[in-house]
């Protein structure tokens, strides 16, 4: 019973700001790896961004210089602060996160059910 629930999206002008958040709630023990990813009509899904549980991160190239992966392991959630969008970046945003239900248990991957970003031209 581990839930992922993003917020934050919506509609955005070229160079406008958004952002996104997830937080993780439910029945878990402990969060390692999340991420961020985005899905347009007709295309794959791709990473976006992700975070280790210690803060390190990567980020897909088209998106480097403008969105910031972070997360606040004090509320179980990860955030995503996109800067100067462009409408190449509009998509359905999903967050997923590799979390284990119960002491020594094994780490699972778990996905929220997508928030939409639009950014017009």
């Amino acid at each position: 019973q581990v839930q992922l629930v993003e917020s934050g999206g919506g509609l955005v002008q070229t160079g406008g700001s958004l952002r996104l958040s997830c937080a993780v709630s439910g029945s878990f023990f402990s969060i390692n790896t999340m991420g961020w990813y985005r899905q347009a009509p007709g295309k794959q899904r791709e990473l976006v961004a992700r975070t280790t549980s210690e803060g390190s991160t990567n980020y897909e190239d088209s998106v480097k210089g403008r969105f910031t992966i972070s997360r606040d392991n004090a509320k179980n959630t990860v955030y995503l602060q996109m800067n100067s969008l462009k409408p190449e970046d509009t998509a359905v945003y999903y967050c997923n996160g590799d979390i284990s239900s119960y002491r020594w248990g094994p780490y699972l991957t778990y996905w929220g059910q997508g928030t939409q970003v639009t950014v017009s031209s």
